[in-house]
């Protein structure tokens, strides 16, 4: 994600440039940060490297969510990632090939913290498949009430859709946790800023290798049946 502090970075188009011959295969960015002719050259580009794109959703309240939802219809990113209100979103979404990924739990605040328990978060998978979601978007590492893994495993046992862990991905070992808890893919913005993943290196890039290193390492798991 070419985000920090759960915003779109200022310099997002520059850093995307200079990471070109990385050949990243996902790149993604949140919906504040920077204005929607940026977002819109920014996801030109994106797709131009031939990677998959992602918008994820940071705004709190019903109308600039929606607003969310309908600026990543106008972009035409292959995912939308976020927010909890999940019939009106997938109402705007229908019919326009994005897959969608809601919030389990409950999210609050920016930066975002989540509440909810292990059941309450495998409830929500479970409703919001049957409603049409393509998985969920679940914010594990910022959980207020219990363990970040519990939660992954909760959601993996409770849906057979794409589950995406966010936010607070800070080292090689939470990627193997992850990894080995069911999880499919994860996001990292804020950590690769600022230098976490490699502490000995200063670079973007030296972070981004770190991660896809850490990714070729992690346990191959087939993840349980709901």
């Amino acid at each position: 994600m070419l985000t920090r502090d759960d915003r779109t970075v200022r310099d997002c188009l520059a850093l995307l440039d200079g990471l070109g011959d990385l050949r990243l295969p996902h790149l993604g960015f949140k919906d504040v940060g920077v204005d929607p002719s940026t977002l819109t050259r920014l996801h030109r580009r994106i797709k131009d490297t031939g990677a998959t794109s992602y918008l994820e959703v940071v705004s709190t309240s019903r109308e600039r969510a929606l607003d969310s939802a309908r600026m990543a219809v106008d972009l035409g990113v292959d995912w939308l990632m976020g927010g909890t209100w999940v019939h009106e979103t997938l109402e705007l979404l229908d019919g326009t090939g994005i897959g969608y990924l809601p919030f389990p739990g409950t999210p609050t605040g920016h930066p975002t913290r989540l509440g909810g328990t292990p059941q309450h978060v495998a409830e929500h998978c479970r409703r919001f498949e049957e409603a049409g979601c393509a998985g969920v978007d679940l914010l594990a590492y910022r959980a207020t009430d219990v363990p970040p893994l519990d939660l992954v495993r909760a959601a993996r046992r409770a849906t057979s859709g794409r589950l995406v862990v966010a936010g607070s991905i800070t080292t090689p070992e939470q990627i193997h946790d992850l990894a080995a808890a069911g999880a499919d893919a994860f996001t990292i913005g804020s950590a690769a800023m600022i230098g976490a993943l490699d502490l000995r290196s200063g670079t973007l890039r030296a972070q981004l290798t770190a991660i896809l290193n850490a990714t070729r390492t992690a346990p191959s798991v087939t993840a349980p049946s709901p």
